[in-house]
């Protein structure tokens, strides 16, 4: 903890350290020359070193850390990410809540604007769910928009689902997902490289990215900008030799035209979990788990109302139009539908097959 808060010294070099010294108490003893004797340490890093003074944050900080029940995970820690280690910037010091296990390298980073479309949502919450019911992790930012509908379809598909902070892990950001951050830990793991007390700067995100995609098999973007952060994922990504995928989008939409970029530059195109399976096939292993959906009797006008649906949105107006029922019978059969998982709702009463 203490060499993560050394000035100058950041991932790369601490791990160059720790290759040399082998404990980190071993650096802050080591005499000024003899680091200055090691080729990638300067004599600026040097002094850094030897004049750090903040023990006694790092003494408050541990004693806070207990008290909340936050742990601190190291590279040598049974706990830390096997994803994690090939990485060459990844973190020396991990403050996680929640926990981490074996399968979790079974993950899938899904990824995408703050700002959304029923079709955006649509398409995060039907592959997060099918993802995580087939035993996929599902890693995110959780970020407002597509990161947050993420990691709640698979907290409600009851899957496994990793968060990753641009904050410290006391500071909830955005604060409306404290509640899912605490939902999160309960069945999965809320992690982040920031000690306690750090703000959602924003020079923080782009390092939280190369966190997301280096947990996962590959990264899926669902709906992003032309300049969107997700576009940074993808790109840390494709320099860690991870797979990138891209869900098609409506081209005059401005939310699409990140995904459809991807697209024109050689990313996966997604039209469903399997062109993700296929791709990733040589290192899954057997590993997807088999699930069947439980067949349901539907009624006569639950038939009617699935075979006029599709998966775009229609207002329940259109639908009763249609299948020439009453508007307010239409809303009690959909409303029955979505409670069993066959019709999911839009906003401003338009549904839509799941």
């Amino acid at each position: 903890m203490a060499l993560t808060e050394v000035p100058d010294i950041g991932p790369v070099t601490a791990r160059k350290l720790l290759a040399v010294y082998k404990k980190p108490e071993a650096i802050f003893s080591a005499p000024y020359k003899e680091l200055c004797g090691i080729g990638f340490i300067k004599s600026k890093k040097a002094k850094n070193i030897k004049e750090f003074k903040g023990w006694e944050k790092i003494d408050t900080q541990l004693k806070k850390l207990e008290s909340k029940k936050i742990n601190v995970v190291t590279p040598d820690s049974t706990g830390y990410p096997e994803s994690l280690k090939n990485i060459d910037d990844s973190p020396i010091v991990l403050y996680t809540k929640g926990s981490l296990q074996k399968e979790d390298r079974f993950a899938i980073a899904v990824v995408g604007s703050r700002k959304y479309s029923s079709y955006g949502r649509f398409a995060v919450e039907k592959l997060s769910t099918e993802l995580s019911s087939l035993g996929f992790t599902i890693v995110s930012g959780m970020a407002r928009g597509i990161d947050t509908l993420a990691h709640a379809a698979a907290v409600n598909s009851g899957g496994r689902t990793i968060a990753v902070m641009g904050s410290g892990i006391d500071v909830p950001y955005p604060p409306e997902n404290k509640l899912l951050m605490e939902k999160i830990a309960n069945s999965g793991c809320v992690m982040t490289e920031f000690p306690l007390g750090t703000q959602p700067e924003r020079e923080n995100f782009p390092r939280r990215n190369r966190l997301i995609s280096g947990l996962a098999l590959g990264v899926l973007v669902v709906e992003a900008t032309a300049d969107s952060g997700s576009l940074i994922t993808a790109s840390c990504a494709a320099d860690q030799g991870k797979e990138v995928f891209a869900v098609p989008g409506n081209i005059n939409s401005a939310n699409s035209e990140g995904t459809n970029e991807l697209i024109k530059n050689g990313v996966k195109l997604v039209r469903n979990v399997e062109d993700i399976i296929e791709e990733l096939a040589p290192v899954l292993k057997g590993f997807i788990k088999t699930r069947e959906k439980a067949k349901l009797d539907l009624t006569d006008d639950e038939q009617r109302l699935c075979d006029i649906m599709t998966a775009e949105p229609r207002h329940v107006d259109m639908l009763s139009r249609e299948s020439g029922m009453p508007a307010s019978k239409v809303l009690g059969i959909l409303l029955g539908l979505e409670l069993n998982g066959v019709a999911k709702q839009a906003e401003g009463k338009k549904f839509f097959l799941a």
